[in-house]
């Protein structure tokens, strides 16, 4: 059951992103979706959700590697507080 709900927390931001690229792609080609005025419009939205999507999922594998101690080691120093 683990596996299937961290499976899904990885597919929803990934579907989340592949929308993002179309949106952009679309734009590009001057292609205008319904919802969207213009096609700057979709493009800044395109570009948002592609880019949280991947954030989202590289954060997550980050965290999972940092967990299982399989993170390169400039990644696993946690930061100072005292200072």
């Amino acid at each position: 059951m683990k596996k299937i709900i961290a499976l899904l927390i990885l597919v929803i931001p990934g579907i989340f992103a592949a929308y993002g690229i179309k949106l952009m792609r679309d734009a590009i080609f001057g292609l205008a979706i319904p919802p969207f005025s213009s096609v700057a419009l979709q493009f800044i939205v395109g570009l948002i959700l592609a880019v949280l999507g991947i954030w989202f999922i590289a954060g997550y594998i980050l965290h999972r590697e940092k967990k299982n101690k399989r993170a390169q080691e400039r990644f696993m120093k946690e930061k100072d507080s005292s200072k």
